[in-house]
């Protein structure tokens, strides 16, 4: 059991230091309007060019009512525009707009800063078997139909 609360642990002290790192440069560049609760969702978009939201959704494993917020909230500070589908009027996809693009720019870039921090830090055999064990490790971890986590 306490070997399961560790990693729970180490994973969030790492995510938060991550996080701040993140949003502190981004801060820096300008951008300071954003909330860490926004980087993913800004991430999976400037990724995945016109995603719906319903794809942003369920790669950030956001429930719909947050989601929405979120876009709104996004909207609002002009980083993205949602549109009407091409092939499907219904669905609708998200757009970064003039901002966002700048957004995106900066964000490749604190990204790779970050990323050459780590390397400094860890070296590339540390710093790939950690994305391995960690890859390894989320596959593992499903969900039931009770909601509840299993491991396969």
């Amino acid at each position: 059991m306490e070997r399961v609360a560790t990693i729970g642990l180490l994973l969030k002290k790492i995510y938060r230091h991550y996080s701040n790192d993140l949003l502190e440069q981004l801060h820096a560049r300008g951008f300071i309007d954003l909330r860490a609760s926004f980087i993913e969702i800004l991430s999976f978009i400037c990724e995945n060019e016109t995603p719906s939201i319903k794809e942003v959704g369920s790669a950030c494993g956001l429930k719909k009512q947050t989601m929405t917020s979120h876009l709104n909230e996004l909207e609002s500070r002009g980083y993205i525009i949602r549109k009407k589908g091409i092939d499907d009027k219904r669905e609708l996809k998200i757009h970064l707009t003039s901002y966002g693009e700048k957004f995106k720019i900066s964000f490749i870039e604190v990204m790779s800063e970050i990323e050459t921090q780590y390397l400094k830090t860890l070296g590339d055999v540390e710093m790939d078997r950690i994305i391995h064990t960690l890859d390894n490790f989320h596959q593992k971890i499903q969900k039931n139909e009770d909601g509840q986590t299993i491991l396969i």
